[in-house]
């Protein structure tokens, strides 16, 4: 296939990843705004923020409700990856977001590209470093996030699978390791995730793959070169 002939744009997540995606940050914005609010009452921009919310109470309902959804969201992408896999879905290492050995001697390639010690960028797949460690940073936050935030929102539900030892400190840890790994996860994607796909010099001020699920030739040969010299060998070699 020559360049000519090549398609102006390709799909790089359907349409059940779209939604997934946007169920997941919809909720952690309001699991942001009235976790926030709820964790620092005492303070006044605090006070008048979660009245903005209708109070303590309905706020916190809604960061129930949020972070329950979330949840929901999170088990629909494990299990739609799995169905994904009966229908045949390989793992390659040019499309995986699975870590690889070579996302190390990406990660180093990188870093002397930016110090000037090499002059060329690392050709990344599919899914750079980058991608896998913010896509597997969902995973570890859920564990954290999801397992203490559901024992704090149904505490006696949740209190019949401790051990009676435990019951003198086990909730102030589960409040700390919430709120802690909860502020993390806010600064993570404030500073890591939006600058890199969407606040980077030639995205500002944002991607569009999120809404629309494709991306253009050129930008798939300006990040992608690898998947792109995978879909495309043939146009690859004219390059």
């Amino acid at each position: 296939m020559s360049n000519k002939e090549l398609p102006k744009e390709i799909e790089r997540f359907n349409i059940i990843f779209r939604i997934q995606h946007i169920i997941l940050f919809t909720t952690f914005l309001l699991l942001s705004f009235t976790g926030w609010a709820l964790k620092y009452p005492e303070v006044e921009p605090s006070a008048w923020w979660v009245r903005i919310w209708g109070g303590p109470e309905i706020a916190g309902k809604i960061h129930r409700v949020a972070g329950v959804t979330m949840l929901l969201d999170f088990l629909w992408h494990v299990a739609y990856l799995g169905y994904l896999f009966t229908k045949g879905m390989k793992i390659r290492a040019v499309t995986t977001i699975i870590p690889l050995p070579r996302d190390i001697i990406d990660v180093i390639h990188n870093y002397l590209y930016f110090l000037g010690l090499s002059k060329t960028k690392p050709k990344f797949g599919r899914f750079s470093y980058i991608h896998k460690f913010d896509y597997w940073a969902v995973f570890w936050g859920m564990g954290i996030i999801g397992v203490s935030g559901f024992t704090l929102a149904f505490p006696v539900f949740s209190s019949q699978f401790f051990p009676e030892f435990t019951l003198g400190w086990i909730w102030p840890l589960l409040r700390i390791l919430h709120s802690d790994e909860a502020l993390l996860a806010i600064v993570f994607i404030l500073f890591w995730h939006f600058y890199n796909e969407h606040l980077k010099v030639g995205k500002f001020p944002m991607s569009w793959t999120w809404l629309t699920g494709k991306i253009s030739i050129e930008d798939l040969k300006h990040e992608h070169a690898r998947e792109f010299e995978y879909l495309f060998p043939e146009a690859a070699k004219d390059e």
